[in-house]
């Protein structure tokens, strides 16, 4: 008996670690394509025969598509099989990448990359509910798993500047597509295998919270993840777009570095961060995150150069930062077997809604000439983010949980 449940615990770990290790790819694959756009929007104006601002507008629709689908995707994955919609996750996504590569004109392009935002909706409703079940210490594999999906937009910005500029935009969308299919691949392997089994209730359960902090937490974080998802949604079309104007004749390749080395360092930060989370009070470092960003967003409006650079790896490492601290709040306030559901609400909003952010750009763009209005607005809501948080309910002091599994 005690060898079987020795083999039983063994087998348990094995399939959380390569949870975590399958739920941070995803991750990291999730944001991958989105900024491999944005760079390559700086050529396709020369290619498609359109204005940058049309060009920008292309991925709207994808971008809906990656929040609005998002609570299907969970509600599915919490009634059907999390691995199932994992792998129909892995696998869309690199088909869909490689048809993005292959579009002849805008309207393909457009349809295609709508085919990507479906697919990559799967992903944070059902990879990061399936890693909370896993996980025994959330705050750090929410800090891992943060850390790869600042990895995507990171080597996304590097690949896109040199597939760009040696192959064409194209391979662009066809090899990190043919990388999507191959990760898949390796994925179903170990489901069939049984390393990598089905997890429908926490690995370290919590006292659940009461009615009243539920619903109170469920309306402060749906104005709070609104408009810090506007924050995140905004600046990544910005950054490319900005660099370019202010940091001199540095071509695509330099600005695609710039953008590659600030979300590079900035996704660090959610380490930082998901160790406090385990640490201190969720609240507490939710609100300093959003406060700091607010007088890092102003600056952002005015500057060029070197400080440029500097304030904008601050204030994306911030908006970054607060990511994995807001997920343990979301999963400490929703039920382990409606998790799935309740981040597909979450990423409705801050993917779908806020997706609006990049028409917003466009327009500013058109209208002003210049990003500076765009900054202005982003630091406003940052702001709102800092007072709406301090409206979260305070978390009570609590004995452990029964720990029904061995930590990782």
């Amino acid at each position: 008996m005690r060898r079987r449940r020795h083999i039983g615990s063994t087998m348990s770990n094995a399939s959380a670690r390569a949870a975590l290790a399958f739920s941070s790819l995803g991750h990291a694959f999730a944001h991958v394509f989105e900024p491999i756009f944005y760079i390559v929007a700086l050529v396709l104006p020369a290619q498609m025969g359109m204005p940058y601002e049309d060009v920008l507008l292309l991925i709207v629709a994808g971008k809906v598509l990656y929040g609005v689908a998002a609570p299907f995707a969970g509600w599915i994955g919490d009634r059907w099989s999390t691995l199932g919609m994992m792998g129909v996750f892995f696998v869309g996504l690199g088909v869909s990448a490689m048809l993005t590569g292959l579009a002849q004109g805008p309207v393909q392009l457009a349809l295609a990359l709508a085919l990507v935002g479906l697919f990559g909706s799967i992903y944070h409703p059902v990879g990061i509910a399936w890693l909370t079940r896993n996980a025994v210490n959330r705050g750090q594999a929410m800090g891992i798993n943060g850390v790869f999906g600042g990895l995507g937009p990171a080597a996304a910005g590097l690949a896109a500047g040199v597939l760009t500029e040696w192959l064409g935009w194209r391979a662009a969308f066809i090899v990190p597509g043919a990388v999507v299919l191959a990760t898949a691949a390796v994925f179903l392997w170990l489901v069939r295998s049984g390393t990598l089994v089905e997890v429908k209730v926490d690995r370290k359960p919590e006292p659940p919270a009461s009615r009243s902090d539920t619903w109170r937490a469920g309306i402060v974080l749906s104005v709070t993840m609104l408009c810090g998802g506007l924050i995140y949604q905004a600046t990544q079309p910005a950054l490319p777009k900005l660099f370019d104007d202010r940091l001199g004749d540095v071509g695509v390749l330099g600005v695609a570095g710039a953008v590659s080395v600030i979300y590079l360092i900035a996704g660090l930060s959610q380490i930082l961060s998901g160790h406090l989370a385990d640490k201190f009070p969720l609240k507490r470092i939710y609100i300093v995150a959003y406060l700091l960003q607010v007088p890092l967003l102003w600056l952002a409006a005015e500057m060029a150069g070197l400080p440029l650079l500097v304030v904008g790896l601050l204030m994306v490492s911030f908006n970054m930062g607060g990511i994995p601290v807001e997920n343990v709040l979301l999963a400490r306030y929703s039920p382990a077997k409606w998790r799935g559901t309740a981040f597909g609400m979450k990423f409705i909003l801050t993917f779908g809604v806020s997706g609006l952010g990049v028409p917003l750009v466009a327009f500013i763009l058109a209208t002003t000439g210049s990003l500076s209005l765009l900054f202005v607005i982003l630091a406003a809501a940052a702001a709102v983010v800092a007072i709406a948080a301090t409206l979260l309910p305070n978390e009570k002091k609590t004995a452990p949980a029964a720990q029904t599994a061995p930590a990782e």
